[in-house]
């Protein structure tokens, strides 16, 4: 495994395993395949509602809890500061653990500032070994770069080769938060999986497009975190570290971004009306 050194010293690996849309009977089985196939980085969230099945994988893995690097995001309606800090602990008694790996602020609405707060609490009682923001534009992000007191870690946004994030890239190098990615195949849209340039340049490696796609976006610096709930994908998923993309072909990837969102936009009223309705 490859890892990211965050801007307060914690080591994250570049690939893990999400469970985004894995329903909550099979989560447990699914993170118990994950965990038997290699992976140690879990991302789930609490509007996901499977923190429990990742919990009880982990917990039946037999393995260290030290081993593991555990995410979760806290939603909108946990959002303020007194919401989110009650939503923490709910979240550590659902994946039966002492600590998070990294939390996250799921998206950008409410009283995000309160919610941040909590997590500077909870970060510097030891209950959370890094924090940061999930979905932050630019303006955003740098927003509450400007006013923490403890800069976000990551920033976790929709990143795949058609939406490759590269001005909001900019800014979080600029101010040492570490880009992941969520939806690294871009959820087959834009007919992902038989794209010609990723197939040619896979078929050149021995290797899938999802690979490929997974290969780019490490090699580009981005943190990725497939979700399977199939053990053979799973697999695939996990073989990207035994090959490595040229100049040239990482060129002939850069090319296919669009720059734009294939799923949605915070600029969009009518997208913001829509997260309203999920609180």
């Amino acid at each position: 495994m490859e890892y990211v050194t965050l801007n307060n010293g914690v080591k994250m690996p570049v690939l893990g395993y999400g469970v985004y849309q894995t329903p909550p009977e099979e989560t447990e089985r699914c993170v118990r395949e994950a965990i038997e196939v290699g992976y140690r980085s879990i991302d789930t969230a609490q509007a996901y509602g499977n923190e429990e099945g990742v919990g009880k994988a982990m917990a039946g893995s037999g393995l260290p809890r030290e081993e593991f690097f555990l995410t979760t995001k806290v939603w909108i309606s946990n959002a303020g500061y007194e919401r989110a800090k009650a939503s923490i602990e709910e979240s550590l008694n659902k994946l039966q653990t002492s600590y998070l790996d990294l939390l996250l602020i799921h998206q950008p609405f409410g009283d995000y500032y309160g919610t941040y707060r909590a997590m500077e609490e909870a970060y510097k009682s030891g209950k959370v070994r890094a924090i940061g923001v999930s979905n932050f534009y630019p303006d955003r992000f740098l927003d509450i770069h400007h006013f923490a007191e403890i800069k976000p870690a990551v920033n976790q946004v929709e990143t795949h080769v058609f939406q490759q994030q590269k001005v909001a890239k900019e800014y979080m190098k600029k101010n040492g938060t570490q880009i992941e990615s969520w939806g690294p195949f871009a959820e087959g849209k834009n007919d992902f999986f038989r794209n010609p340039v990723l197939q040619e340049i896979g078929a050149a490696h021995g290797k899938t497009v999802a690979q490929t796609a997974l290969r780019f976006l490490i090699q580009s610096g981005v943190v990725v975190i497939p979700k399977s709930t199939h053990r053979e994908r799973m697999e695939e998923n996990f073989q990207v570290f035994d090959f490595a993309l040229n100049e040239e072909e990482m060129a002939r990837i850069e090319a296919l971004d669009g720059g734009q969102s294939l799923f949605f936009s915070h600029y969009d009223p009518q997208t913001v009306e829509w997260f309203m309705t999920l609180v």
